[in-house]
């Protein structure tokens, strides 16, 4: 089959996507991975890469979006950097929407999985019925009774947390129809139609059960099959002061931001190697998309810095992580048994910052823009001294080893 993948977003939302390309393509499919032109170098040769653009990316890291999702405080910056980013949005999801059409329309797939801010494949889907496979890497996109729509983060109980994800499709719904605006679509759609495809295509978490358990009373249509990794990087070697700085300190934190960014990461940064250093707590800190720099002054003995780190070399190495919240760290994180703190920078973190904390294997983080020396010591303290985080961490990352989905997956997108 030729199959096309298509994901928007972040660095983590491509991680389940190359996993399943590759998956496919040593199966002996033709895949054709549709990303932001910044995750071209993801791509493993045997894979083909279709361009999404650089402008999504751009947008997310300029300082509009700096400001969404970072900013400390609120007030009229905040404000006015909403209205920024939705204006500036427009275009981009114009650009974006034609983009995917005129992929999907020349390619001719027999199959499109994709993620849920790309919406072509949910259209092409709706004359295609059975052939598009939606890829959730976030719990709460369906209705669950006893939590809110990812997008609301809370329990409002069953009746407010069913209005909660009622609103999510209406806006979903609206999307889509404008979209068919933006693409003159002569064919006629309606609401009813993308309500019922809503309900009934296909769509696959890929989450940990050990994290995320389906519920019973899900149709057959959406299963959670588990979390899926790519191969790893094979060109990467440590330097020797990274080894040494390992070999002579013990319960050492790894602390990385990935690749969220905010306004003042000088002062994020200095707040969190402030209290590494009054506490001498070992750390390894990734400046990565520059969420966290590398200060002048610093405790080269009690601190070591990188920019660019296989998270399945070090995380069996360390002790436990402080992290944004992504779900491929979260999971990867867990994977290895490492206790965590999430310091949660957008929507779906604040849903894994709370699952963490549920599950026991890490205090519950503080968001980006509240963060100050007061309030995040205690919690770092916190998560060195106990051991209980740890010890849950390990039992969480053995059930984990246990899971073995790639066949169910293969089958549930190869199937029509």
């Amino acid at each position: 089959m030729k199959i096309v993948l298509i994901s928007i977003g972040t660095r983590g939302d491509m991680d389940p996507f190359i996993a399943i390309g590759e998956m496919l393509q040593e199966k002996g499919h033709q895949v054709i991975c549709a990303f932001p032109e910044q995750f071209r170098d993801l791509i493993d040769t045997h894979m083909e890469f279709a361009s999404l653009g650089t402008r999504y990316i751009e947008l997310l890291e300029s300082d509009a979006g700096k400001a969404v999702f970072g900013r400390s405080g609120s007030g009229l910056k905040k404000f006015f950097a909403y209205i920024t980013l939705a204006r500036k949005s427009t275009d981009i999801n114009k650009e974006l929407i034609n983009t995917q059409y005129e992929l999907i329309e020349s390619e001719n797939p027999d199959r499109i999985v994709y993620n849920g801010k790309a919406i072509y494949p949910f259209i092409w889907g709706l004359k295609e019925k059975g052939k598009n496979i939606l890829i959730s890497p976030v719990p709460y996109v369906h209705y669950v009774k006893d939590h809110t729509h990812v997008a609301f983060n809370s329990n409002f109980g069953p009746v407010l947390n069913k209005m909660t994800f009622s609103l999510a499709t209406f806006g979903l719904i609206m999307t889509v129809r404008i979209s068919i605006k933006w693409l003159k679509i002569k064919e006629r759609i309606t609401r009813k139609q993308i309500k019922n495809a809503l309900l009934t295509n296909k769509a696959i978490y890929t989450i940990s059960p050990s994290l995320f358990s389906r519920p019973e009373y899900w149709n057959e249509n959406i299963k959670v099959l588990g979390y899926h990794e790519g191969k790893k990087v094979k060109s990467w070697s440590p330097e020797q002061n990274l080894i040494d700085f390992l070999e002579r300190n013990d319960r050492v934190l790894f602390i990385t931001f990935g690749s969220m960014t905010n306004p003042e990461p000088d002062k994020k940064t200095k707040i969190i190697v402030n209290i590494l250093e009054r506490n001498k707590i070992p750390a390894i800190i990734n400046t990565a998309s520059g969420g966290l720099v590398k200060p002048e002054k610093y405790n080269p003995e009690l601190i070591h810095f990188v920019s660019r780190i296989p998270y399945d070399w070090i995380f069996p190495k360390i002790y436990g992580v402080i992290h944004h919240g992504g779900s491929g760290t979260t999971h990867m994180a867990l994977k290895y048994g490492c206790a965590m703190m999430i310091i949660p920078h957008i929507i779906d973190q604040f849903v894994w910052n709370k699952i963490i904390y549920e599950k026991g294997v890490g205090p519950k983080g503080i968001r980006i823009n509240k963060i100050t020396s007061k309030n995040l010591e205690p919690k770092i303290l916190e998560l060195i001294n106990n051991n209980s985080f740890k010890k849950k961490a390990e039992q969480v990352a053995s059930q984990m080893g246990k899971e073995d989905f790639r066949e169910e997956m293969y089958t549930s997108i190869i199937e029509g």
